[in-house]
């Protein structure tokens, strides 16, 4: 696929808008979804950045930075998985196995990036400490292109360099012992990443619905708009049978009953 000037300078600005999105966390354009949908808009195939980023969200799900601890970079893993699967024709099997390693090593270019940003914190702590809030609002906006470039510069980069017979060649060499086993990891990941989810939630009672979903997954050919609509029945049910949601209920019919008898001795006198 031949990428346009246009396309190239559009695909720079969007890999750096998820660059920011993936230090701050707030606005979520790092996360696949967001992220892969974006990068196969502005490389003229929408359908397949979303495919894509659906599958990488359920392999980043359970991926956050938590305190210290850097998270793998499903910024990066996104980014470059999508333009493999675009620009260079490769299989969404293919890319897809190969947002792990992507996503590992973008966690260690991460931390090379705070690193070196905590030079520029000295820098502000010192502008601080004169109120010079011009250099200071420098230092923090350096830091921010700092980690966004990570992402831009990586991902024009893999866009001019993907089509390539050299890429090409290096894809095509990587034995399918390894790809079929990062296809299983991710396939493992994906269970990890539910788990953490709900045990963060505490909710180790709804373990049982969590292995009944990949059951019926796995043994009937259910689609996702299918087992959408088995959830949703069952958290009905659930809701309705669970004897803490039917406590509240009868608490608050028990309460009004004595108020509903005071109002008809009322009317009756």
């Amino acid at each position: 696929m031949d990428i346009s000037i246009l396309q190239i300078v559009l695909l720079f600005v969007v890999c750096t808008i998820i660059g920011i999105g993936s230090i701050f966390d707030q606005f979520q354009t790092h996360r696949p979804l967001i992220a892969c949908t974006m990068v196969g808009a502005v490389l003229g195939d929408m359908h397949t950045g979303i495919v894509v980023g659906g599958v990488l969200e359920l392999l980043a799900l359970g991926w956050a930075n938590i305190g210290a601890a850097v998270a793998p970079d499903s910024a990066l893993a996104s980014v470059i998985s999508t333009i493999l699967v675009i620009v260079a024709g490769q299989e969404r099997e293919t890319a897809i196995a190969l947002a792990i390693p992507l996503a590992a090593a973008g966690q260690v270019l991460s931390i090379v990036v705070r690193a070196i940003s905590v030079s520029l914190q000295h820098g502000a702590d010192k502008a601080a400490a004169t109120g010079d809030f011009k250099y200071i609002t420098f230092y923090h906006n350096i830091g921010v292109l700092l980690y966004s470039l990570r992402i831009s510069v990586i991902g024009v980069i893999v866009a001019l360099t993907a089509g390539t017979s050299a890429v090409q060649d290096l894809i095509n060499a990587i034995p399918p012992v390894i790809t079929n086993g990062l296809n299983v990891a991710g396939g493992f990941i994906v269970v990890v990443g539910y788990a953490m989810i709900i045990n963060m939630m505490r909710a180790g009672h709804l373990m049982p619905f969590f292995f009944l979903g990949f059951a019926t997954a796995a043994f009937t050919n259910f689609n996702l708009i299918g087992m959408g609509i088995i959830g949703l029945c069952l958290a009905i049910l659930y809701v309705q049978i669970h004897p803490k949601y039917n406590k509240a209920n009868n608490g608050g019919q028990a309460a009004a009953a004595p108020q509903q008898n005071l109002a008809d001795n009322r009317l009756d006198d």
